[in-house]
């Protein structure tokens, strides 16, 4: 029969109601237990989350230490209160960008493209603020500000720029800061730099970047939805901890003296205590002014002197390396009185010149200097005299050695960047220059400090500093303390430290010191090294360049003479061949020891060498 329905076809309906009902009920429960689980459970993350979504958070730059000469009375490189732009590209509207560019370029004096190098297309989902420009003032700031609906993603923020005060020469020993690259950023990452980082890029400022520039702190603020700060209870800000001061070596008197003495001449003067390593003053000429990296016309100026032909960003005293001339004769008699290769009394015969196979080495006197023992051969700078004993008594192997000992051919570690080694010539280092043999003539030019060999000034008062102190090289630096900047208190000494030891005996530079002090009295220096302030003993030099009669013009002394090494102060200076043959290098010295031991300027000192003829003398530069 059909449309009959039984009990086991009414059991499966109920069954199957039963079923879908629990089912759905199942379902009701298991959404009620998401939205409980959502609302109440995950409340607090779910809040945090969104609060990170209306927080940004900025660097806070710290202040960058301060930069003192010795005396700690006057600010060499300071701050100034400034500005700085930043765009965040994850907040520029993404059809109108360029327009963003072209009216923040107009405000801020920079090209359109300049802006946009910056901010590059791939960053678009960056939140990171990238900063357009620093040192950018209020009334700028202001115009921004007024319209800020017209800058979407553009912010500010406070951060000082550098400011060097007055400070001429001491430019190269300070150097000068600057926006990080990607390059350094890449090395520096993990050192706790980031894109909007000021980094030390030369002198002092790069070589205790980490001690200047502390630690920054955060600044995290509520925004609404255009990125406007809005303010709110959450927002909060980790103070940066400011760089520490510091302290240098240097004497802003005494390093104006040696500006002015060297005048606009290529060269460099250094003035070393050599019971310490101490640099007193070190000047390179040409230098270049660093406050111009921080104007609107920064990238042009960097530019200008990055073409200059003079190279004002070298800093000759230790990153110009040239033969050092007669200078070098200190050490061959060094090596001559501690190897004993030659009796000190025996006199050579100097006719004018020296006879090597079919060749002729011209003495600087042609008519000669006669017979000559080695006390007179330093004083006069006999170059026959040591000719013979280079190539007949000491050879290149030992001139070589003693080279050495006293720090040519190797960095002094001094604690600027840059520094260069120089050359120390040996009989292997020619074979695999030049695949050729060292020859009797090689030997003989480096006898007088010609030839292949290469010093920096700072390594040749690093070779007077070890006749002085009998032995002992300290390693040269700058930095004498390092301060707190809100207490002043001193948190670190800077205590020398000698880096080079020589095995020659006290009796041998004693020796020397009493030669080098005849060069002052009966040699070479004594019709221009007339001050009476203090006893010198020093030796002159020059250094012939290529095959043109230009000389490079060395000086090399210390004083007083006889005085414990702590009272001794060690002068160097150095004239390029590229100005005029005039022999300045010992007449800067001789100003140098004058208003140094007398306490006077440079005018006072000339007044009192009556050479009044110079005051005011200064040569157009080159």
């Amino acid at each position: 029969m059909t449309g009959f329905s039984g009990p086991q076809d009414s059991t499966v309906r109920k069954s199957r109601v039963l079923v879908l009902g629990f089912i759905f009920g199942l379902l009701v429960l298991i959404y009620l237990l998401y939205l409980f689980n959502m609302q109440v459970v995950h409340t607090i993350f779910y809040q945090d989350r969104a609060k990170a979504v209306a927080m940004r958070s900025f660097t806070v730059p710290a202040q960058r230490g301060e930069i003192f000469d010795r005396n700690a009375d006057y600010p060499l490189a300071t701050n100034i209160d400034s500005f700085a732009v930043y765009i965040i590209p994850a907040q520029l509207p993404a059809d109108n960008r360029n327009a963003v560019f072209e009216r923040l370029g107009r405000v801020l004096n920079m090209p359109e493209s300049a802006i946009e190098k910056k901010i590059p297309a791939r960053a678009s989902q960056y939140f990171q603020p990238i900063e357009v420009k620093s040192g950018v003032d209020l009334a700028t700031v202001t115009r921004i500000a007024e319209r800020v609906e017209d800058f979407p993603g553009v912010t500010w923020n406070s951060k000082s720029i550098r400011n060097y005060n007055d400070i001429g020469s001491l430019s190269h020993i300070l150097g000068y800061v600057g926006n990080i690259t990607v390059e350094e950023l890449q090395v520096l990452y993990n050192q706790g730099y980031n894109i909007n980082s000021v980094i030390g890029k030369s002198g002092i400022e790069k070589g205790y970047d980490t001690l200047l520039r502390g630690k920054d702190g955060r600044s995290f603020s509520t925004v609404d939805v255009r990125g406007r700060q809005i303010g709110g209870i959450e927002d909060r800000f980790e103070a940066p901890e400011n760089g520490k001061n510091l302290v240098l070596t240097v004497d802003k008197r005494i390093q104006k003296l040696c500006e002015e003495a060297l005048g606009d001449r290529m060269g460099s003067a250094i003035v070393l205590k050599p019971a310490t390593g101490e640099i007193i003053a070190m000047v390179s000429y040409p230098w270049f002014d660093p406050n111009l990296f921080y104007t609107d016309t920064s990238d042009e100026a960097f530019r200008t002197l990055s073409l200059d032909p003079h190279n004002p960003f070298l800093n000759r005293a230790i990153q110009s390396a040239n033969p050092p001339g007669s200078t070098f004769k200190i050490i061959m008699t060094t090596a001559a009185l501690e190897e004993h290769a030659i009796d000190p009394q025996k006199t050579i015969t100097c006719e004018g010149r020296f006879r090597l196979g079919d060749r002729y080495f011209n003495c600087h006197l042609l008519h000669g200097h006669g017979p000559l023992n080695l006390k007179e051969a330093l004083e006069e700078s006999c170059d026959v005299y040591f000719y013979t004993l280079g190539l007949r008594h000491l050879g290149i192997d030992i001139i070589s050695e003693y080279a050495k000992l006293f720090g040519f051919g190797s960095v002094s570690g001094i604690d600027i960047p840059g520094e260069i080694a120089g050359l120390v010539p040996t009989p292997q280092w020619k074979q695999q220059r030049f695949n050729s043999p060292w020859v009797g003539g090689d030997t003989v030019n480096l006898s007088i400090g010609q030839g292949y060999l290469l010093v920096t000034p700072i390594q040749l008062a690093n070779a007077v500093a070890m006749t002085v102190n009998q032995g002992v090289i300290y390693r040269p630096h700058f930095l004498k303390e390092v301060r707190d900047p809100t207490s002043g208190e001193t948190v670190r000494v800077v205590d020398p430290v000698a880096y080079k030891t020589a095995p020659i005996s006290k009796e041998t530079f004693k020796t020397v010191q009493e030669n080098m002090r005849g060069v002052i009295t009966d040699g070479t220096a004594a019709v221009v090294i007339t001050t009476k302030a203090v006893d010198v003993a020093g030796k002159t030099g020059t250094a012939e360049v290529g095959y043109d009669d230009r000389w490079h013009a060395w000086f090399a002394a210390n004083g007083p003479y006889g005085a414990p090494p702590e009272d001794q102060l060690v002068v160097v200076t150095m004239v390029e061949a590229s100005n005029d043959w005039e022999w300045w290098a010992v007449r800067a010295a001789n100003i140098i020891f004058q208003g140094i031991f007398a306490h006077q300027t440079y005018d006072e000192a000339l007044k009192a060498l009556h050479w009044g003829w110079l005051h005011n003398d200064r040569r157009k530069e080159n």
